[in-house]
């Protein structure tokens, strides 16, 4: 038997591997996803062997709303119930909001429905532009701390500017300050030295979802892609800037990265620091205390509006997409977006192109390269149509854009950090600022035209007679984007 089985090692693996394959197509098709993943998984399974079963082994297992992200849930409404009163809109301030932003509104009343959501005012913004900006801002804001830092991060390396990072938060634990750290077990690099000292200093500080080689499940699919600081519950950060040396351009950089971030002094911080708590509690696997410490009264000389959205596995909607979708919808004038990767569902794609075919100036910024190959060919693969229909699209050319920003008609604007892919709008946990100001529309606006200028149009003409070889590797691509 056993020399039966040696003779014939591979026609009995290919037999293994397509009896599980069946078996997980059949799971696939019950869940009733989107028929295009559902698709892609399927053919996968089929043509690839063994590699289908992995790829759905590591990508493929859905944890969404189910028991893996049951606490999560639990904590939300436990911590939305005792402070979220105070943050609820009343109906005057609906009433007194600009009147420039017409329609938008509708933007308002969507996410207004979600108690995780509330519209605040009483708002200071800083746009922050490129790494050197935000880590000045925020390092001296760090600095300055007198009770408590909270940061959850998707990267966190411990490399020069990183080191730099961590040094103030041992420092500042080591003075009695409560320093709490998130970092994505995927996406960080932290050395066993970094750790001893954060652990040494006090500073407390917890892995998002570890990934074990010997564990290794799906959980590799679903992570927090977040970028949030909390400075004694009175400034915030949020945007699409890591910690790490990437994303800071020294005098001779390797890569040129352009990218976007916010400093929030104000009541928006509130609602950061509920995303803060509820995962930390999600990571710590314990319920924290909502100290009043956490949401103090705070008073600005601006009022500009704004709205955090979050979603992920633990939301029953996809609320930053959602948003995106409706501000799009809504758009009379212009639509001007920037973002590192524009794999779109079929609803974003389509309101691009009615945007633009009614008469909507529709601007879109991808990277001219990629950081990843497949990205880069599957987001290809999408511009042609978005041209023929009117819609303007620029590579930019000085470096890589990793900026996730979106204006629209000198009103509205968003940064944070999703993307215009599908793992942003469904897999990954994300945030974003909405803001419904003219002031700072205005300063989004004009580094867009600024990145303009550093970018290369395409040409619907040009771009339709590329060659058959470049046409098929974007086919190739854009099969698989539904797993992108």
């Amino acid at each position: 038997m056993l020399e039966y089985i040696k003779d014939h090692i591979w026609p009995i693996a290919l037999i293994v591997n397509y009896v599980l394959a069946a078996g997980v197509v059949v799971l696939i098709l019950l869940k009733n996803i989107n028929p295009a993943k559902t698709l892609t998984y399927i053919l996968a399974l089929i043509f690839f062997p063994f590699i289908g079963l992995i790829v759905y082994y590591l990508f493929g297992q859905e944890y969404r709303k189910t028991k893996i992200f049951n606490r999560k849930d639990i904590a939300n409404s436990s911590i939305i119930k005792s402070v979220g009163e105070n943050l609820r809109v009343r109906k005057k301030d609906l009433e007194n909001i600009n009147k420039d932003l017409d329609d938008k509104i509708k933007l308002i009343k969507l996410l207004k429905s979600s108690e995780k959501s509330p519209l605040t005012f009483n708002n200071d913004v800083t746009v922050l532009r490129n790494g050197e900006a935000k880590f000045k801002f925020l390092l001296e804001d760090l600095k300055q701390a007198k009770k408590y830092i909270h940061i959850e991060y998707y990267i966190v390396k411990d490399d020069a500017i990183g080191t730099e990072l961590l040094d103030i938060l041992t420092e500042k634990a080591k003075a009695g300050l409560e320093v709490k750290l998130i970092y994505d077990d995927v996406g960080s690099e932290l050395s066993s030295a970094m750790k001893h000292q954060l652990k040494e200093s006090g500073v407390d500080h917890y892995p998002f979802m570890p990934v074990i080689f010997s564990s290794l499940t799906g959980k590799s699919n679903y992570r927090n892609h977040r970028k949030i600081a909390i400075i004694d519950g009175l400034i915030g950060y949020v945007g699409g800037i890591n910690i790490s040396d990437t994303y800071v351009n020294y005098e001779n950089p390797k890569l040129y990265w352009r990218d976007t971030h916010l400093r929030i002094h104000g009541e928006a911080v509130k609602v950061l620091q509920f995303h803060f708590l509820t995962t930390w509690d999600f990571v710590t696997k314990n319920k924290i205390e909502v100290k009043e410490d956490y949401f103090p009264d705070v008073s600005v000389d601006k009022n500009v509006a704004v709205q955090i959205a979050a979603s992920g596995p633990d939301t029953n909607w996809a609320n930053i997409m959602l948003a995106i979708l409706t501000a799009i919808n809504n758009a009379e004038d212009y639509i001007y977006i920037t973002t590192p990767y524009f794999i779109p569902n079929d609803e974003v794609l389509t309101a691009l192109m009615i945007a633009s075919k009614v008469g909507v100036d529709v601007k879109l910024i991808v990277p001219k390269e990629s950081d990843t190959w497949i990205a880069g060919r599957a987001t290809d693969s999408y511009l042609e149509n978005l041209m023929e229909a009117g819609v303007q699209v620029y590579k930019y050319s000085k470096g890589f854009v990793h900026a996730k920003t979106m204006v629209v008609d000198d009103v509205f604007s968003t940064v944070g950090t999703c993307n215009l892919d599908n793992r942003s709008f469904n897999i990954n946990f994300e945030i974003n600022a909405l803001i419904y100001d003219k002031e700072q529309a205005q300063i989004l606006k004009s580094h867009f035209i600024e990145d303009l200028e550093d970018s290369e149009r395409l040409y619907y003409e040009t771009w339709k007679d590329r060659s058959n070889v470049s046409k098929l590797k974007e086919s190739f691509a854009r099969l698989w984007s539904p797993l992108l």
